[in-house]
C-alpha cells in the first residue's frame, strides 16, 4: 500500500506545472519534477545529491538562494520572494518562489526542504508589453494632434508667401519667399509622415523572403554594394496574411536606420567591415500584443554597428526619438504602427557591435 502511495505522489508531483525542487537538510537535491527539470535545463540524475549552490544562483534583495534555505531550516517559517532573477550557466530568468520545510517521519527523519518555483518572465513581458503599448498610443495622439495643429497655419504661410511674390517683382525678395515656401513644403511633408497613412492594409498571402529580397536590392544598390546584406532564411516558412507593400517598408524603415547608423560612425569599423543580417525562423510559444501564440513568423534583421544609446532604448519606437543627429524619429514609429495592424510587434536587443531588429508575425494575422 504504501508502495503504490509513493508511486502515486511522484508521478502527481511529476505531472506538476510548477517546478518543484526538493533539498535534504545539507542543501543537496534530493529530488526534482520534470518543470523543474525543464525550468533548470538540467537532468536531475546530473544533480542528484549534489550541491544546489553549485547549479543555481538567486539575486534576492534580502537573503542568498542559500540563506534563504538555511533561514527556513532555523526557524521552521516559510519564506517566499517575487520577481527573484534565477540565474543558471549564462541565462537568467524571473520566478516567484516559496521555501518550505517538510514534516519529518520514521521513514524520513532528516530535513527536507520543498521550494517551488514558478517562472514569470512571460507575465512580466506581457505587463511590460502593455505599458508600452499604452505609452506608444498616447505618444502617437499626441503626435497626430500636434501635426494636424502644425499643418492649419502652414496653409496660411504658404498662401501669403506666394502672394508676395507674385506682387514683388524684386528678386531678392523673391529668393527669400522661395526659401520660405520651399521650408513650408517640407514641414508640412514631416507633418504628413507624423500623421502617417490612411490607408488600410491590402492582405494576402505573402512569402516573407518576398519583401526581405526587395529591400535587400534596394539597401545594396544604395550602398552601391559597400554594406554587404547577408542571407539566414529558413525557406520552409508558410506563407503570411499580410500588406506586403507595408511588409517592404517596415523592412525598409528598419534597414535604412541600419545603414546609416553604420555608415555615421565610419570610426566604430576598424577592424570590421559593416554588414547586415537578414534572418528568418520559426518561433514557438510566442505572446504577441497579449494574445499567446503556438508559432509565429520572426525575421531579424541585425548590424554590426555602435548599438542603440541605453537612454533611448526602451522608447525608440516613440515617435521623435532617434539617437542620431540628422534623424526624424519616426520610421521605427511607423513601422512598430504597421506591426501593429498586422496582429504583429517589434522587439529590439541592442549591444555594442549587435543591434537586433526582430518582427513577429502570426500565420493568421487577419481574417
Amino acid at each position: 500500500m504504501n508502495v503504490r502511495t509513493n508511486i502515486d505522489y511522484k508521478m502527481m508531483i511529476d505531472h506538476l506545472a510548477t517546478a518543484v525542487l526538493i533539498v535534504n537538510g545539507d542543501l543537496t537535491v534530493h529530488y526534482m519534477n520534470s518543470s523543474c527539470e525543464t525550468l533548470f535545463e538540467i537532468s536531475y540524475l546530473r544533480i542528484h545529491l549534489q550541491p544546489i549552490a553549485q547549479f543555481i544562483e538567486l539575486n534576492d534583495s534580502h537573503f542568498t538562494f542559500t540563506e534563504a534555505l538555511k533561514k527556513t531550516l532555523h526557524t521552521y517559517q516559510p519564506y517566499t520572494h517575487r520577481e527573484a532573477l534565477l540565474s543558471i550557466g549564462l541565462k537568467d530568468r524571473y520566478v516567484d518562489y516559496t521555501v518550505s520545510l517538510l514534516p519529518t517521519s520514521a521513514q524520513h527523519p532528516d530535513p527536507l526542504l520543498l521550494i517551488e518555483f514558478q517562472s514569470i518572465d512571460r507575465l512580466l513581458r506581457i505587463s511590460k508589453d502593455d505599458l508600452q503599448d499604452q505609452q506608444h498610443q498616447v505618444a502617437r495622439q499626441l503626435i497626430r494632434s500636434m501635426a494636424h495643429e502644425i499643418k492649419n497655419p502652414l496653409g496660411g504661410i504658404r498662401g501669403a508667401t506666394q502672394l508676395l511674390a507674385r506682387n514683388v517683382k524684386d528678386p531678392h525678395i523673391n529668393e527669400y519667399t522661395e526659401i520660405i515656401i520651399n521650408e513650408v513644403d517640407r514641414l508640412r511633408n514631416l507633418a504628413d509622415t507624423m500623421l502617417g497613412s490612411r490607408q488600410l492594409p491590402s492582405y494576402e498571402p505573402v512569402n516573407i523572403h518576398e519583401p526581405l529580397e526587395r529591400v535587400r536590392s534596394l539597401v545594396l544598390s544604395q550602398t552601391k554594394n559597400k554594406i554587404p546584406v547577408l542571407r539566414d532564411y529558413d525557406l520552409s516558412l508558410p506563407d503570411i496574411i499580410a500588406d506586403r507593400d507595408q511588409l517592404i517598408q517596415v523592412i525598409l524603415n528598419i534597414s535604412v536606420n541600419a545603414v546609416q547608423a553604420m555608415t555615421e560612425n565610419k570610426a566604430f569599423y576598424v577592424d570590421k567591415k559593416p554588414q547586415l543580417i537578414f534572418r528568418t525562423r520559426i518561433q514557438r510559444l510566442v505572446t504577441i500584443q497579449g494574445v499567446h501564440h503556438r508559432s509565429a513568423v520572426r525575421v531579424d534583421i541585425e548590424d554590426n554597428g555602435p548599438g542603440i544609446p541605453p537612454e533611448i532604448i526602451e522608447s525608440v519606437f516613440y515617435p521623435m526619438v532617434t539617437g542620431r543627429a540628422n534623424g526624424t524619429g519616426l520610421g521605427l514609429s511607423i513601422a512598430q504602427n504597421i506591426m501593429r495592424q498586422h496582429q504583429g510587434m517589434i522587439e529590439c536587443n541592442s549591444e555594442v557591435g549587435r543591434t537586433i531588429f526582430s518582427l513577429y508575425l502570426p500565420w493568421e494575422n487577419k481574417s
